[in-house]
């Protein structure tokens, strides 16, 4: 079983203080399970949009890859072990 860090993406959406709190979090959880509100439009397409930015944004602050899974209007980051 797999316990996943919470998180929620309001109206703001990604914001450089989304991406600063993201990478604090996977510093010490492999897994963050991040809730798309409703405030923040719910189309799949700004949700893909938001997950780009989430994962670029992250991949420049700390040098590691990224992935995600969209599940409804939830997404599940996983952070990769950097490669040697």
């Amino acid at each position: 079983m797999s316990f996943y860090v919470k998180f929620q993406i309001g109206k703001a959406g990604v914001t450089p203080g989304v991406i600063e709190s993201l990478s604090l979090v996977l510093k010490t959880h492999k897994d963050v399970r991040i809730s798309v509100l409703k405030s923040s439009g719910r189309d799949k397409e700004k949700i893909k949009y938001m997950v780009q930015q989430m994962t670029e944004g992250l991949s420049a602050k700390t040098g590691q890859s990224y992935t995600a899974r969209i599940i409804g209007f939830t997404v599940i980051l996983r952070r990769h072990a950097p490669q040697k």
